[in-house]
């Protein structure tokens, strides 16, 4: 890759050798929707960077999935050293960036006043600092990389704010708004910025939660249905105004009623769902 004394800092690089294969960061990848992605990905001949604060988790992927077509990656996603000690090594490694998946996520539920004010800190850290994270020390390696992306992963929860899920839908309507502003912000540098908006998924993450959207709409989709929709995004070369990618009908619906309704009946909605 040449680096030019034209260029930016930010966007100069040394010489590295580039990967012939397209390559994408995941994160959140050792367990389910970030492992399913990074395992389709693999499967479709990409390069991939894992990266997960459980290094056990990302470890176990990258043998499985074979140390020449993985990088794994111990990352924590809300401290931006880590980002940047991360991204650095993905580049040595490949030279390029097309795909950076911002995956990574925690989740409280219940009466907003019944968990800690640390715990709403800490859902705000990993799933709206973490993206912001990634986004802005990512930036100058999807510069480099013709056609580059970087796909978020939003929610229902980003559609109408979510009882019993506050803090946690509080996050994905930042990321909803971060997507839609940098999707526009960025256009003139090439790169997509898109977001996934599925309902629950069979993941960890639903285990014993607290909200009666739950109860009434069940978890009906699984990991891997929401990474064959990363994985479109990925790969769509239609128009920069397809910006949301909802999962499955039931969100397609949502996210098209909530657009036309007024917001007495999107309210009367979301309460009847959550209440």
């Amino acid at each position: 890759m040449h680096c030019s004394c034209d260029s930016t800092p930010v966007q100069c690089f040394p010489e590295i050798e580039m990967e012939s294969r397209p390559c994408v960061f995941i994160t959140g990848a050792a367990a389910g929707i970030g492992r399913a992605a990074a395992r389709l990905f693999n499967q479709r001949g990409w390069f991939v960077g894992i990266a997960d604060i459980d290094e056990a988790g990302v470890a176990a992927l990258g043998e499985e999935l074979g140390n020449h077509n993985t990088l794994d990656i111990s990352l924590d996603v809300s401290k931006p050293d880590e980002w940047r000690a991360a991204l650095t090594s993905f580049h040595n490694r490949t030279g390029r960036l097309d795909v950076l998946v911002n995956n990574a996520g925690i989740l409280i539920s219940g009466p907003f006043e019944a968990n800690a004010l640390e715990q709403h800190h800490a859902v705000v850290d990993v799933n709206l600092k973490g993206v912001l994270n990634g986004c802005y020390l990512a930036k100058p390696y999807l510069a480099s990389t013709p056609g580059a992306r970087v796909i978020n992963l939003s929610s229902t929860a980003a559609i109408y704010g979510q009882a019993s899920l506050a803090t946690y839908s509080t996050t994905k309507f930042a990321i909803r708004g971060l997507t839609e502003a940098l999707n526009i912000e960025w256009q003139g540098n090439g790169i997509r910025v898109m977001d996934i908006m599925p309902l629950y998924v069979k993941t960890g993450m639903v285990t014993g939660i607290n909200a009666r959207s739950l109860d009434r709409l069940g978890a009906r989709l699984t990991s891997d249905d929401v990474a064959r929709v990363i994985w479109t995004a990925a790969t769509y070369h239609g128009s920069f105004g397809k910006v949301h990618w909802p999962v499955a009908a039931m969100a397609t619906w949502l996210l098209r009623l909530t657009s036309l309704a007024p917001d007495r009946l999107n309210r009367f909605i979301a309460r009847w769902i959550a209440a």
